[in-house]
């Protein structure tokens, strides 16, 4: 029965058929020959490729876990001042700098490519003279200095390597580096010609070393450590003189750094994953090529066989009929063309399921579609419905019908807004349906908006007629 209120998708079914290509003896025969010769020069071509690209070594190696050199120690030597990008000639305690030579080393542990730990140390002078605090150009200005002796510092930093990103490159010559930490040392001062200073004992004071640089991989060992490093005292007497801010010191210093490790092993910090990766790939995608050359030179030959095999079957096993089945095991020699066939060549018998519909069911539906409701401009269906869905669900239930459900709307608003309402709809009936005990399976739901209308959208009238969810069982 067809009536008006849901959604629905009409469904196709293609009856299955079966095709069957016949061919003269003449041309199969033509065709056999063909293939033969095409199977003889596939062989030889790969058998030319395998014998030029040879036997490679097996891959198991690939992609397996390595070991990297983590542990590393470093030398260095290099300027001492007081003058930093942070301070001048005017903002600092002293306005002309003396470069001394300091020494320090490092030993660090790298924990990811990009990122280590390292503990710092660190000895040596830092010199500065004419001092700000007294008048400009003056002698005695001229006769002022201070000698600040680090007797030993110890800092423990945060490394941030730029990464090797190298496609092609597994290790990295020039990784860039960045460096901040905390650290302690014992320093004192030596203060000459200035009223407010005074020469200091060796004292403790924190600092903070924050620092720049870059290092260049000369072999897997092997590093060269350029770098410029500023700490930033905790306290205002480093220099003796005690200013308006915390003073500091600057350190640019070239070394060298031993990476730690197994023999054969790289560096951590500028070992590129990705350049080895792709060059195991390539070793990899290499073994793979052969492999499946030999695999293809196999199949071809199993092919050949297989080709000669079919062939003296095809005489031993024919089927006249060409329902599947070889004479010698067809039961039912003869059959029609497309006909199906069991396993013994007879035809297969189907019954066809009938499905009686009476007057009495067609009612049940037809009160459901008149009393079905929604909220206006909603897919939400109204409770004074509820009565009448109830016994179309029962009715699928005992009889186990089937049900389609096709939504329509009128024209006033947007297409996609009436194929979204008129499919919400039908869907709404469905759920509640399958809610009641229906089977989900026989019910098909399907929105087709405006675009199916009975009667004309330039009428209320005709427009009130358009709206209407369509029920069909079958």
């Amino acid at each position: 029965m067809t009536s008006a209120i849901t959604d629905d998708h009409s469904k196709s079914k293609l009856p299955a058929a079966r095709y069957v290509n016949r061919h003269s003896e003449k041309n199969k025969s033509a065709r056999s020959g063909f293939k033969t010769w095409g199977l003889a020069v596939s062989l030889l071509a790969i058998s030319t490729i395998a014998s030029a690209q040879g036997t490679t070594s097996d891959s198991t190696a690939n992609f397996s876990k390595r070991s990297f050199r983590t542990w590393s120690v470093g030398l260095n030597g290099g300027m001492l001042t007081h003058y930093t990008p942070f301070n001048g000639e005017s903002n600092g305690d002293f306005k002309t700098p003396q470069e001394t030579w300091g020494y320090g080393g490092y030993i660090k542990k790298q924990i990811l490519p990009g990122f280590g730990i390292q503990a710092d140390f660190l000895a040596g002078t830092v010199k500065g003279f004419r001092a700000n605090s007294l008048a400009s150009p003056s002698v005695a200005q001229d006769n002022s200095s201070f000698k600040s002796r680090i007797d030993w510092s110890a800092a423990v930093s945060a490394n941030f390597t730029v990464a090797n990103l190298s496609l092609n490159q597994k290790r990295n010559f020039l990784s860039p580096y960045l460096t901040a930490g905390a650290g302690y040392m014992s320093s004192g001062a030596n203060v000459t010609g200035v009223p407010t200073g005074a020469s200091t004992n060796y004292h403790k004071n924190w600092f903070v070393p924050v620092g720049a640089g870059f290092k260049l991989g000369l072999s897997r060992v092997i590093n060269i450590d350029l770098g410029y490093t500023v700490s930033f005292m905790k306290s205002r007497d480093f220099d003796g003189v005690i200013g308006s801010m915390n003073d500091r010191f600057s350190y640019a210093h070239a070394g060298i750094e031993i990476a730690l490790g197994k023999k054969k092993s790289s560096q951590l910090q500028n070992y590129s994953a990705i350049a080895a990766i792709r060059e195991e790939s390539a070793a990899e995608s290499m073994v793979l090529r052969n492999r499946l050359a030999t695999a293809e030179q196999n199949r071809l030959l199993d092919q050949q066989k297989y080709d000669r095999d079919a062939r003296q079957l095809a005489v031993d096993l024919a089927d006249d009929d060409r329902d599947g089945v070889a004479n010698k095991f067809d039961k039912c020699p003869g059959t029609p063309p497309n006909t199906i066939v069991d396993g013994a060549g007879c035809p297969l018998k189907v019954p066809a399921p009938k499905v009686i519909i009476t007057e009495a069911d067609r009612k049940v539906v037809g009160e459901a579609i008149r009393n079905l409701e929604f909220d206006l401009g909603k897919s939400t269906i109204k409770e004074r419905s509820y009565a009448t869905l109830n016994r179309v669900a029962g009715l699928l239930v005992e009889k186990n019908f089937s049900l389609k459900l096709a939504g329509h709307t009128d024209n006033t608003g947007s297409m996609a807004l009436n194929l979204s309402l008129s499919k919400d709809r039908a869907e709404a009936v469905k759920s509640y349906l399958v809610a009641q005990g229906a089977n989900a399976s026989t019910i098909e739901a399907t929105g087709y908006g405006p675009n199916q209308p009975i009667a004309t959208n330039k009428t209320a009238a005709g427009r009130q007629q358009n709206r209407r969810v369509e029920f069909s069982l079958f």
